[in-house]
């Protein structure tokens, strides 16, 4: 049994834009935020770092294979 839930124009908006910028629904995203803990604002930086790091892969912008090698040591045992 579906049951309608009324809120904020804010919120709406809100989600409106999240779906509009990903591959989501209104649902997926309302269901990520209740069932995951992964609030809009959450949700609304993550879409931004995806963004960026798209844009960057556009420009070609990658690190080289020496700057992950030096990252990935400091992780070693």
């Amino acid at each position: 049994m579906s049951k309608g839930h009324s809120i904020s124009k804010d919120l709406d908006r809100r989600i409106d834009a999240l779906a509009a910028r990903s591959s989501l629904t209104r649902g997926q995203i309302i269901e990520d935020a209740l069932a995951h803990g992964h609030s809009l604002a959450w949700q609304e930086k993550w879409i931004e770092g995806v963004e960026a790091g798209l844009a960057d892969a556009d420009r070609g912008d990658f690190f080289s294979e020496d700057e992950i090698a030096v990252v990935l040591s400091k992780y070693e045992p």
